[in-house]
């Protein structure tokens, strides 16, 4: 199954790891690859250590994507999304996973550090060896949510960022 999380609004990844606690507990093992989130740590890296060698996280991306930063340059960000792809299909063929979760690979395609057609072959070898496919990230193009089973638009209505809050501490890391 390919499952969608996208749209403008909070709670794409949120999702996603909801999925993964659910599947962990039925006894599945779950690996997130996160393709922007750089090394930073979040609240979600240390929960998962509980649930031992079911779920993991591995953090690919070189962080924020900004091409007039002095971070990374758009070349090493794009090396960064197709070493996770080819890492994630390494981990998939070893038939640990059941599921797979790719964070933010709808943003690494829009931002252009993938292409349509590596993202549309790596579904296809990703569907050879796992129950379920959830992909996450704003801008989803039409013809990923068509192939898609099941697909959820996250609508921002209300974020305090919006009011120059900035991220919060438990809420979005």
């Amino acid at each position: 199954m390919i499952i969608i999380f996208t749209g403008n609004g909070k709670g794409k990844t949120t999702a996603a790891i909801g999925q993964a606690v659910r599947a962990v507990g039925n006894g599945s093992c779950v690996l997130m690859v996160q393709l922007i989130k750089g090394p930073w740590k979040s609240g979600e890296d240390n929960s998962v250590k509980i649930f031992g060698s079911s779920f993991k996280i591995e953090k690919m991306g070189k962080g924020f994507v900004r091409p007039d930063s002095d971070g990374p340059s758009i070349a090493l960000h794009a090396k960064a999304a197709r070493k996770a792809l080819d890492f994630s299909i390494g981990e998939l063929e070893k038939g640990t996973w059941k599921i797979l979760i790719l964070d933010e690979v709808w943003v690494a395609l829009s931002l252009r550090l993938l292409t349509e057609k590596e993202v549309k072959t790596f579904i296809e070898q990703a569907e050879k060896h796992c129950d379920h496919l959830i992909m996450t990230g704003r801008g989803c193009p039409q013809v990923f949510m068509d192939r898609a089973d099941l697909v959820t638009e996250m609508k921002e209505v209300k974020h305090p960022f919006s009011k120059g809050v900035q991220a919060a501490k438990c809420v979005e890391y």
